[in-house]
């Protein structure tokens, strides 16, 4: 790097979900990670609906404010779009290829793997390495989304002040993030892991291999039932029985009745999903299951789904062993820790 090269700017990470919008700055020094800015801001409902932004200007509001209340400076941005949003194929193409001819290439590739018209579709490459039994090739990962995905998440960051420098996909950044959670695993970290990342209405499995993701697959169940299910028998608004699930003061039936039959139903969900991978692959067992989402931090679940599973379980917490800034409260952030994953992926990408 030459002495002029300028440095470039930092990137702050933002994860749009179903209820609310996630951002966070990193810088490094020293090889440790620290939280310079910070924020969570809640989304008005159906905003965002099954991670389809609905309401562009009702995103682009709340990461307005959560960049206000975060203090943030930057106005470079890092998103990211589901993966039931987008499509990723591994292909394999000649390993001599110039990057001008390969990306002609792929785009000719693409239409075979691509259920859209390809002007409707945003794509991306990149090369993975050489095909194992054939140095004459190598393999990329192809990824493809509507270009609509893109650029309502584009569009929700520009109403919010920022720009979108880098567009992920959510399976990537999370396994991004998983080298955050890789020394606190006893498993190892080039075990076969599953992340469950539990939102407030979409459940996805991100399996890794040697910290590679293999796998993933996303279904609609999520916190959001919960919630529906304490307004229904306590007669609560949305944000009342949000602010009782989190903070308690609900009657002690609350934990037996409703609570309990969640969990049951969440620890079912992942025993489903991994189903779904057992048979589509050659495992039958993985090694280690990482919870993630808000639901991860629901009491007992962790011990719930080992006793039930018969595999260790941890709640994922990303930001374990970073430095915190003083600005920033611990206690929310760490509270916060296990639906961070996503938004971690996405502010380490600034030390790509």
């Amino acid at each position: 790097m030459g002495l002029f090269t300028p440095k470039r700017p930092p990137l702050v990470g933002v994860d749009i979900s179903s209820t609310a919008v996630k951002l966070l700055q990193l810088s490094q020094s020293g090889g440790r990670y620290r939280v310079e800015h910070y924020a969570v801001e809640p989304l008005p409902p159906n905003a965002v609906v099954e991670k389809n932004i609905v309401e562009v200007e009702a995103v682009g509001e709340a990461i307005k404010r959560a960049v206000q209340r975060s203090g943030v400076k930057t106005r470079a941005a890092a998103a990211a779009v589901a993966g039931s949003a987008v499509i990723t194929k591994v292909i394999q193409m000649p390993a001599d290829l110039s990057e001008e001819d390969l990306t002609d290439q792929i785009q000719v590739e693409a239409n075979q793997y691509i259920p859209y018209p390809i002007e409707e579709v945003s794509l991306d490459f990149e090369v993975l390495g050489p095909v194992k039994d054939n140095p004459e090739s190598v393999n990329v990962l192809l990824a493809a989304s509507r270009t609509e995905n893109v650029d309502l998440r584009i569009a929700a960051l520009e109403m919010g002040g920022l720009s979108a420098k880098v567009v992920d996909v959510e399976a990537f950044a999370m396994e991004n993030a998983f080298q955050l959670l890789a020394d606190q695993m006893p498993a190892g970290r080039d075990g076969l892991v599953a992340i469950i990342d539990a939102g407030a209405t979409m459940t996805s499995l991100n399996v890794l291999r040697n910290q590679r993701s293999i796998y993933t697959r996303e279904q609609v169940f999520g916190g959001k039932q919960l919630t529906d299910e304490v307004m229904r028998r306590y007669g609560l608004s949305y944000e009342e029985a949000g602010l009782a699930k989190r903070q308690g003061g609900l009657p002690e039936s609350y934990e037996i009745e409703v609570l309990d039959p969640f969990k049951e139903a969440m620890v079912q969900q992942v025993s489903r999903l991994l189903q779904f991978f057992f048979a589509g692959s050659e495992f039958n067992r993985v090694d280690q299951i990482i919870l993630a989402g808000g639901c991860a931090s629901i009491p007992g679940i962790q011990e719930m789904v080992e006793e039930q599973l018969g595999v260790p379980a941890m709640i994922a917490s990303p930001v374990a062993n970073m430095a915190v800034s003083s600005k920033i409260q611990a206690s929310s952030l760490a509270a916060d820790a296990p639906a961070l994953m996503i938004v971690c992926g996405l502010a380490l990408r600034s030390f790509d």
